[in-house]
């Protein structure tokens, strides 16, 4: 059974920051492209950042130069480092991994920024 477990969200002041992480578990991490999406209310879920598994990276337009995705294969996890932080970042962020026909998702996490 794969988890994916996000954790690290909540209120912040605009231009502050916070760090997601994810942690899976039930499979072979390191095979797995990873990456982080969002939602906020009334919207589509949006891809906001991505890693795969040999490290390339990619961001949304939007995002870029503010956050920073990274993974540690030996411990599992992967993270968000989101800095500069504006109000229109707020959204639930899910975890989501895949590899190959292979998907899965975390539960998500709020982040609220406040302005």
């Amino acid at each position: 059974q794969v988890q994916l477990v996000e954790s690290g969200g909540g209120l912040v002041q605009a231009g502050g920051s916070l760090r997601l992480s994810c942690a899976a578990s039930g499979t072979i991490f390191s095979i797995y492209a990873m990456g982080w999406y969002r939602q906020a209310p009334g919207k589509q879920r949006e891809l906001v950042a991505r890693v795969t598994s040999g490290g390339s990276t990619y961001y949304a337009d939007s995002v870029k130069g503010r956050f920073t995705i990274s993974r540690d294969n030996a411990k599992n996890t992967m993270y968000l480092q989101m800095s500069n932080l504006k109000p229109e970042d707020t959204a639930v962020y899910y975890c989501h991994g895949n590899f190959k026909a292979e998907e899965y998702w975390g539960q998500g996490t709020q982040v609220t920024v406040s302005s």
